[in-house]
């Protein structure tokens, strides 16, 4: 079965850019694109004639801005398969409850609101926090958007965040023909919290040849199994979202792993997922992994 990628649409133009992303990823790995568009105007039909016109306009406002989106999807990619879909529900729930059938779920970084800045933390923060598939928050300069730095960051910490992300980091760079930026970063311990007497003092290349060999053996089956994959591997010194950021300039996508706890809610994500997400210079993807 064929999952779709889904993207949440408004008619804004931050969910716009991510249709266009979309659409291009989906035709990119031969899949079809999902367009949903969230209102709650089932709720409110019928209990009073002018609410009820209302919701029926807004009905009638969805209908528009989701055939449009898929219209404009198929501009660029005429072969894509495309289908529409207005939900009456919350766009979060409605994202989510998408996400169960879908390969990924896409946003855009800022959408309708009075203050659009937030919009992310509303929605795009929400189900990047909570889907149990992928979620690419669609961000970032031009050139990122159109793909032409050729080159996909992955930030790694462990197995238990990181493994599907490495996973999903690979076909992706196999789909692209681009180049696997793999980085993990490091800190020296200060004197009084170090494990060891020496470890504080120790120099510095130890501290890289570790981190390599941690990468290595995070990517080692993925690269394996999609041995035309260009990686380069970067141990770095320094906190984990200033340098995924500033390595985010020279990327098209960048990609994060996030623990997903059964049965938890609210919002699951570390502080350098939240902070790539809100300043990474190109789209972000949020890859979880179930504990």
């Amino acid at each position: 079965m064929e999952l779709p990628f889904v993207v949440g649409v408004d008619g804004s133009d931050g969910s716009l850019v991510a249709v266009d992303w979309a659409a291009d990823e989906a035709a990119r790995h031969g899949l079809p694109l999902r367009l949903v568009y969230a209102s709650l105007w089932e709720r409110y039909e019928g209990t009073m004639p002018t609410m009820s016109r209302e919701r029926a306009s807004e009905r009638v406002l969805a209908e528009h801005i989701v055939a449009s989106a898929a219209e404009r999807a198929q501009r660029n990619n005429p072969d894509l398969k495309v289908s529409t879909e207005t939900v009456p529900a919350e766009a979060v729930s409605a994202l989510l409850g998408e996400g169960d059938n879908a390969s990924a779920l896409v946003t855009g970084s800022r959408g309708r609101g009075q203050v659009a800045e937030a919009l992310l933390g509303s929605v795009g923060l929400a189900v990047a926090a909570r889907a149990y598939c992928p979620v690419i928050v669609v961000r970032g300069d031009k050139a990122a958007l159109a793909a032409t730095h050729e080159r996909i960051l992955l930030g790694v910490k462990d197995a238990d965040t990181s493994a599907e992300a490495v996973r999903f980091a690979f076909r992706e760079a196999e789909a692209r023909g681009c180049e696997l930026d793999v980085v993990h970063t490091w800190r020296c311990p200060a004197p009084e919290y170090a494990d060891h007497e020496t470890s504080a003092t120790e120099p510095a290349h130890r501290h890289d040849e570790r981190a390599v060999a941690l990468i290595d053996s995070l990517i080692a089956e993925a690269a394996a199994d999609h041995p035309a994959v260009r990686v380069r591997r970067a141990a770095i010194e320094g906190p984990a979202g200033k340098v995924l950021v500033n390595r985010s300039a020279a990327a098209d996508l960048a990609i994060v792993g996030v623990r997903r706890r059964s049965g938890h809610f609210g919002l699951q994500l570390g502080r350098v997922t939240h902070t790539l997400l809100h300043r990474a210079a190109c789209p972000v993807a949020v890859v979880p992994q179930r504990v």
